[in-house]
């Protein structure tokens, strides 16, 4: 059969008319396959999945009873587009309440989203014409980067280590991406590090934006998943209303993954922009979730016990990499446990196998042991592991980790 004509139809940003016939695989396909790969080897085992970056639970069952409310009546059943004031008004509420951020005007400072994800795929229409740069902390989530390719942008990328606390250093960037630059894209509690940052970084962000006139997007997807003290908003910082936006999620912090739902807040003119674009890329999300997200932000009390949740088993988990070696240190704040990847591991037959990467050796640990890590190796070779394990109440907890320690107690790794 003769090509069709569509091969070459394709838009140069997604591949052109090379687009399908790419043989690399995605690394996240990579752990799907060797998941199956691992049961079908072992009949009857089970892969403990560490690598799961959704929590493990439904959202609460009031969450869930008031949207079931609220489907049923006939004023929310319609296209919600950028409207819903319940949510802005709920919205600026938390922000206060939660995050000690006054002054948030509920009508021109606020609007809602259909989840992080997709706040973080329109900003970049309002943002990026072609030739404009965008700064990215790497390791960290794509989707900023893609959207702005497509556009014609250009990403320079900031590497983050333990060297630098997991935080970039912005006077690092060369004069010529400096000179481009448009956006800086952060996330803090950080996924994959978990790192978090601090007032005094926020501060150095504020400053550093007006001083080269660029927008600040924070990604605070995790933001409320804190282990001590209050949750620190980016807008918390004096000033930062002035350069930048804040993205906030109920799927992380309220167990809402699928429902979709957050919010967009902080300067009006850039709240306004991405609007106008929201405008033509959705209808809105149905009143109804919005709703029910409403009543999450009015009761932040459902997030803190996800997140006790979360330290409880973080401070498991962290026992037993320790005690298997790992160099894990426990996150403020998210549900990611970041650890450097081990060199080598020495089987209990005494044979030695190497690991030149990160994904190496999660690949091994699927393959032999069946547990599943996600590898990062952009900014040297690490394993993150994810506290979002299957599991219900505290005593199936503590029956994971010791599996985890039974299946890898009996090898030994090299750092």
């Amino acid at each position: 059969m003769s090509e069709s004509y569509i091969q070459n139809l394709f838009a140069e940003r997604i591949g052109g008319n090379q687009f399908g016939r790419s043989t690399a695989i995605y690394k996240f396909e990579k752990i799907k396959r060797a998941k199956l790969a691992a049961l079908a080897t072992n009949p009857g085992g089970e892969v403990i999945d560490m690598g799961v970056g959704e929590p493990d639970e439904m959202a609460f069952a009031e969450v869930v009873q008031v949207l079931a409310e609220e489907a049923g009546k006939a004023a929310n059943r319609g296209y919600a587009d950028n409207g819903g004031q319940v949510l802005k008004d709920a919205a600026a509420e938390y922000l206060r309440n939660v995050c000690g951020i006054g002054g948030i005007d509920a009508k021109t400072e606020v609007l809602h989203s259909m989840g992080s994800k997709s706040a973080l795929s329109i900003l970049p229409a309002a943002l990026i014409d072609p030739g404009d740069y965008v700064l990215m902390t790497t390791p960290g989530y794509p989707v900023f980067a893609t959207h702005a390719r497509y556009y014609g942008g250009l990403v320079h990328n900031l590497p983050i280590n333990r060297e630098n606390n997991f935080l970039p250093d912005l006077e690092s960037i060369p004069q010529e991406a400096l000179e481009k630059a448009k956006v800086l894209v952060l996330n803090y509690p950080n996924n994959p590090t978990g790192a978090s940052a601090t007032p005094e970084f926020f501060a150095e962000v504020v400053e550093f934006a007006k001083r080269h006139q660029v927008v600040v997007v924070h990604d605070a997807a995790y933001t409320a998943l804190v282990f001590e003290g209050s949750p620190l908003s980016f807008l918390s910082v004096p000033g930062a209303k002035d350069v930048g936006v804040e993205l906030h999620s109920t799927s992380k912090s309220f167990n809402m993954t699928g429902w979709r739902c957050g919010f967009v807040a902080g300067n009006s003119l850039l709240v306004k922009a991405y609007g106008d674009v929201k405008d033509n890329t959705d209808s809105g999300q149905f009143l109804a979730i919005q709703h029910a997200a409403a009543y999450c932000f009015e009761h932040p009390e459902i997030t803190e016990a996800i997140a006790a949740k979360y330290s409880r088993r973080m401070d498991g988990l962290v026992e037993v990499l320790c005690g298997l070696g790992f160099d894990a240190v426990k996150p403020k704040g998210s549900f990611f446990l970041y650890v450097p990847s081990p060199r080598a591991v020495v089987q209990e037959s005494g044979e030695r196998i190497e690991f030149q990467t990160g994904e190496d050796a999660s690949q091994w640990l699927i393959r032999e042991q069946l547990i599943s890590t996600v590898p990062w190796d952009e900014s040297g070779a690490f394993l993150r592991f994810s506290v979002t394990f299957s599991s219900k109440g505290e005593e199936a907890e503590v029956q994971v980790l010791n599996e985890i320690k039974s299946r890898l107690g009996g090898v030994q790794f090299e750092f």
